[in-house]
């Protein structure tokens, strides 16, 4: 079972489908609740974060070499920063409410469905854009040399995320989209800036569940957090050859069908 969770994470935490509702729905699945149940859940999150550490290591160490010496580093930085903040400012006050009153497989699913007719009504605003020049439809082609108002809105769209099962990874590249950004970039800056928004949401999360964990939890904690590793690191590099030459569209009718299952699921279940 950690392994599966492990690879579930993995395979959506980069994607934009929900890892969170994919999470939600396995959880209830396989019966995994509780504060050992999150901490579980931070564990397998937390290799997903490594994952693209490891695989963006060499422009992270770059920025971090260069944060007090050179521009870009400082600008890049920046950008992270002003991305970062409102998520993690709401996220802060809210985030009792939104486990009180969003974390269920109904949520998910509706989240699912409306997030995937987004995804379709911004690939329209796209192929509108592609009839214009090209500068027009996407104004910037670098993930790290993005301005500070730009990483701005795509903060404010991260915000979003925040309801169960609309997507960290979708709310930022839609975001990016929105605001000019090329696939790529979109995609890229949407990895970079899982680091320190998912990093600082396990912290903050494994502070509230540390005393759950014992030694026992060990051996499958640490197949999880592996498992999310590799599967993301494979995802990461799939997904970027991927925006290359094709469209989010596949993710949209991913997400409107799992939802809609889901949602005939729950409600034969409720009968």
């Amino acid at each position: 079972m950690a392994v599966l969770m492990g690879i579930i994470e993995g395979l959506t935490e980069f994607l934009p489908v929900s890892s969170t509702g994919h999470l939600i729905v396995a959880g209830e699945l396989f019966n995994l609740s509780g504060e050992k149940g999150a901490a579980f859940e931070i564990f397998i999150q937390l290799g997903a974060v490594l994952a693209v550490v490891w695989d963006y290591r060499r422009p992270l160490g770059e920025t971090a070499r260069g944060v007090f010496s050179q521009a870009p580093a400082r600008r890049f930085a920046a950008a992270l920063c002003v991305a970062f903040l409102p998520a993690a400012a709401v996220g802060l006050m809210s985030h009792r409410w939104i486990e009180a009153h969003l974390f269920s497989s109904w949520s998910v699913a509706g989240a699912l469905i409306v997030g995937g007719f987004a995804i379709l009504a911004v690939e329209a605003v796209i192929r509108r854009r592609s009839r214009r020049p090209v500068k027009a439809a996407f104004r910037y082609d670098d993930a790290m040399a993005i301005p500070l108002s730009v990483a701005f809105w795509i903060g404010l769209a991260q915000v979003l995320s925040l309801y169960p099962g609309v997507s960290r990874a979708a709310a930022t590249i839609l975001g990016g989209l929105l605001v000019g950004l090329s696939r790529k970039a979109a995609t890229e800056f949407s990895f970079y800036l899982a680091i320190p928004t998912l990093g600082a949401a396990c912290l903050f999360s494994l502070a509230q569940v540390a005393r759950a964990l014992s030694p026992g939890d060990a051996a499958a904690f640490a197949a999880g957090l592996i498992s999310a590793f590799i599967t993301a690191a494979v995802v990461i590099r799939l997904f970027l050859a991927w925006v290359r030459s094709r469209d989010f569209k596949p993710f949209a009718w991913y997400r409107i069908a799992l939802g809609l299952v889901l949602m005939l699921v729950l409600g034969w279940r409720g009968r």
